[in-house]
């Protein structure tokens, strides 16, 4: 199983809330097993650059390839890309896969 973990973050706080639909487009997305989309509360005492966190659990490589291939994908980056700041993202396996390996 592939964790996929994308953080964004908006130019202006007067776009959160475009973003945030944006991004939710992404939860008709048919191919993750798991697809979160939620707002950070900023609860950390260091740093709170993201404003918005994907998180996703896809069954392995191609099914994270096809979620990509979505047109629900290609909606939210039109959305999204031309309000945001900052995205970082992280494909790991997870740790459940690599102990059974």
């Amino acid at each position: 199983m592939i964790r996929h973990i994308v953080y964004f973050s908006v130019r202006s706080t007067d776009d959160r809330q475009r973003v945030l639909e944006g991004l939710r487009l992404l939860e008709a997305n048919p191919h993750a097993l798991i697809l979160e989309v939620e707002e950070n509360l900023k609860l950390d005492s260091i740093g709170n650059e993201v404003d918005f966190v994907v998180y996703g659990e896809f069954a392995d490589a191609t099914a994270l390839d096809a979620f990509k291939a979505h047109p629900s994908y290609e909606a939210s980056i039109a959305a999204v890309r031309p309000l945001r700041e900052l995205r970082m993202a992280a494909d790991v396996v997870a740790r459940t896969e690599r102990q059974s390996s």
